[in-house]
């Protein structure tokens, strides 16, 4: 059986409007206007200091590498205390998942979320003993899209044969770094829609993923 190894953000809950208070805490303590949900969900998946960048420029002017610390202190501290007020698991999602871990699939989560608040974030999701391994930033110095961390988190699921899941394009240049197919979800955050990004299959339900699977040959 394979290693089915999921992005978080996007593909398996929608956490932007978690996301969005703990932008909106960064900016409002910077004094510059505040973001609305559709500007957040273009800017989800490459990690809290991104979306910061992002969401700095986008609301009056870029941020300096000097400047960047203490938002991101403010954002972690935020989203941290906020978590799981607003977010929720996509329909299907934990059914799914018990299905696939019932037939023997290993399960492993590959963010870059940082590690704490993956960590913080899944029980509250339901999520906390489904995982056979769960990686997000920091807990190696490098992050999606190094094939390294893809590899690692594979091992730690007990090796073989693997799939990136995600929602995004840097789910699918993990991917294709690490030589393994790759699913996109087409409802998750990405600013260029999943269908164009060339992944081997775009699902648009959670529940598609079995059969997706099994059309890739990785699930019988």
């Amino acid at each position: 059986m394979p290693a089915l190894i999921f992005d978080l953000d996007g593909t398996l809950a929608d956490t932007a409007p978690d996301l969005l208070g703990a932008t909106n805490a960064v900016l409002a303590a910077r004094g510059r206007a505040l973001l609305d949900l559709g500007h957040l969900r273009h800017m989800v998946g490459f990690g809290a200091k991104a979306l910061i960048s992002q969401a700095m420029e986008a609301s009056g002017a870029p941020v300096t590498d000097e400047e960047m610390p203490p938002l991101v202190d403010i954002f972690i501290a935020h989203y941290a205390a906020h978590i799981a007020d607003g977010s929720r698991l996509f329909p299907g999602v934990t059914e799914t998942l018990t299905a696939l871990k019932g037939q023997g699939a290993r399960l492993g989560v590959l963010t870059n979320k940082p590690q704490e608040l993956t960590d913080l974030l899944l029980p509250r999701l339901g999520l906390a003993n489904m995982f056979a391994a769960v990686y997000g930033a920091g807990r190696q110095s490098y992050t999606k899209p190094d094939p390294r961390i893809f590899h690692e988190v594979v091992q730690d699921c007990g090796g073989g044969p693997a799939v990136m899941i995600g929602d995004s394009i840097t789910d699918l240049n993990t991917a294709r770094a690490a030589e393994v197919p790759c699913i996109l979800m087409s409802y998750g955050f990405t600013p260029v829609p999943a269908r164009e990004l060339g992944a081997d299959m775009v699902l648009d339900d959670f529940a598609q993923l079995p059969q997706a699977l099994r059309e890739l040959k990785l699930l019988f």
